[in-house]
């Protein structure tokens, strides 16, 4: 993309957060102390407002200390408070009270549901299953891949159906963490404090579930109980974002200037792909927080390991026969 462009974009992303936040009252800004949360608060705090402003923090019970510090230093810099949300249940109580995470969020849910039922993984047609499961609708839509839209399918995850029915999961998977570690106390944030806008830093380039979800930067609430949410830079691209890096100053956590991690987030989370490499940054130095994630997610890192194995064998010669457990 020419520089001309990056500019006109940076440009739209300040005037566009400018508007947004002088036609509402009461705004909530989430910090991750991620690099986009980075982004998004110096965007803010460009606009200088009078408005009402809170800036909110998600503890989910497995956070970096490299983060915790990093929100230290972004109240300094920008003369703020950010203020820290404990959970309703912090992750490692929702594991073992619910499942754990695998893969991603859509097949965690879909599993977890087809575990509710005591779904016995096998590969028949919706109808035969449907009449089987008859209260399991959406997840065996999910398993026999009649959505109309790829992604929300299990062929979207290579060999994924066939790893199931040959390994099935004899542990308790879910995708419940987020849902008590976050989306249950910022509903309850919003709502106590009357807010009307909600401010990300999620961006289309970074992909991902909820990336794809999204339109446009802002989504109009559906009902008076709800809030318009905003993503200011949900149009920036990798060369965008480093560009207003630069340009502004903006200094990351040291999860990316010395761990060397490429995202921040709960901690270990099974959801990315590259925990492994997370994990030995982990190892070296937070090793009380890996002791931490490795108990917490320990089936989970197995079986992924073992899904990731089974893929790889099938791609090279379609006949697999692993040792689970």
């Amino acid at each position: 993309m020419l520089e001309q462009d990056s500019k006109l974009i940076i440009a739209d992303a300040l005037g566009s957060a400018r508007n947004r936040i002088e036609s509402h009252n009461r705004i909530a800004v989430s910090i991750s102390g991620g690099s986009d949360s980075d982004t998004v608060l110096d965007i803010i705090k460009k606009c200088k407002t009078e408005k009402d402003i809170f800036f909110i923090n998600f503890n989910t019970g497995l956070e970096y200390q490299a983060t915790k510090d990093h929100l230290k230093y972004l109240e300094n810099k920008y003369k703020i408070k950010i203020e820290t949300i404990r959970p309703e249940k912090p992750v490692p109580l929702c594991v073992k009270q619910y499942g754990e995470p695998f893969l991603n969020k859509r097949a965690s849910e879909m599993i977890m549901r087809l575990q509710r039922h005591n779904f016995t993984w096998e590969d028949k047609s919706f109808e035969e299953l449907y009449k089987q499961y008859p209260n399991c609708k959406s997840a065996l839509r999910w398993w026999c891949n009649c959505y109309d839209s790829y992604s929300l399918n299990i062929s979207n995850n290579k060999f994924l159906k066939e790893f199931l029915i040959e390994y099935p999961p004899e542990f308790q998977i879910s995708n419940l963490c987020c849902h008590y570690a976050k989306k249950v106390v910022a509903a309850e944030f919003n709502k106590s404090h009357n807010i009307d806008l909600v401010v990300n830093g999620i961006r289309k380039a970074e992909g991902g579930i909820r990336s794809v979800s999204y339109k446009s930067c802002f989504t109009p609430a559906k009902d008076k109980k709800k809030c318009d949410v905003y993503r200011p830079i949900f149009w920036f691209t990798d060369d965008i974002k480093r560009q207003y890096e630069l340009e502004n100053n903006i200094v990351h956590s040291k999860c990316y200037t010395e761990y060397g991690l490429k995202r921040t987030g709960c901690t270990g989370c099974p959801y990315g792909k590259n925990f492994e490499f997370e994990l030995m940054v982990l190892q070296k130095y937070e090793p009380k927080l890996y002791k931490a994630a490795a108990n917490v997610f320990k089936n989970s890192y197995e079986y992924t390991r073992q899904y990731r194995k089974y893929v790889k064998l099938k791609n090279n010669n379609g006949n697999v026969q692993l040792s689970l457990f």
